[in-house]
């Protein structure tokens, strides 16, 4: 695991904030996400973030959303300024008055069969088509299939190990087989 670096100068906060992900293990994406929200928070303070203030943070919140920020962007602000004012700054206080806001829930899209099969059938190769089909199958991610071995699926109980998938910090998760 590796400290992310950025070309802006590194200030005593953000090397500790850096140090502080990467003892707890954070990801290499998810610590530029939450340098670059830290950042963002600073720029609109136009003062570093360890002086906020619970109404600083309000009408943080409150601009994302007049600005009309998606609630992905809101939450991964959220997530980043909690993380820094929970794990490096010890301000739980702050970290209370985050906002999460609501994703609206939609059904995800489902292929009938013969989309499916178009699908299949659009791609150039045998190792494209495998590659869709576990992918649509199994409901991977394009880098969890692409990390796959041979070792990894168990035909026998129709289960697909995944490692360093999305969420999964170290440990494997079992997909089972489109059947």
């Amino acid at each position: 695991m590796t400290i992310v670096t950025t070309d802006t100068p590194v200030t005593s906060l953000r090397q500790r904030m850096q140090h502080d992900m990467l003892m707890r293990g954070l990801g290499r994406h998810t610590q530029q996400d939450y340098i670059r929200h830290v950042r963002r928070f600073a720029a609109f303070l136009e003062r570093p973030p360890d002086t906020a203030t619970a109404e600083d943070i309000r009408r943080f919140q409150l601009s994302q959303h007049e600005k009309g920020a998606s609630a992905s962007t809101i939450n991964g602000a959220v997530s980043a300024l909690r993380f820094l004012f929970t794990a490096t700054l010890r301000r739980r206080d702050l970290a209370r008055s985050l906002i999460i806001t609501r994703n609206p829930r939609k059904l995800p899209e489902v292929l009938s069969v013969e989309e499916a099969a178009q699908l299949l059938e659009a791609a150039p190769g045998i190792k494209y088509k495998a590659a869709l089909g576990v992918a649509y199958g199994a409901g991977l991610r394009v880098s969890e299939v692409a990390h796959l071995k041979v070792d990894d699926i168990d035909s026998t109980r129709m289960l697909i190990r995944v490692e360093q998938g999305k969420g999964v910090d170290r440990r494997a998760k079992r997909t089972p087989l489109a059947g």
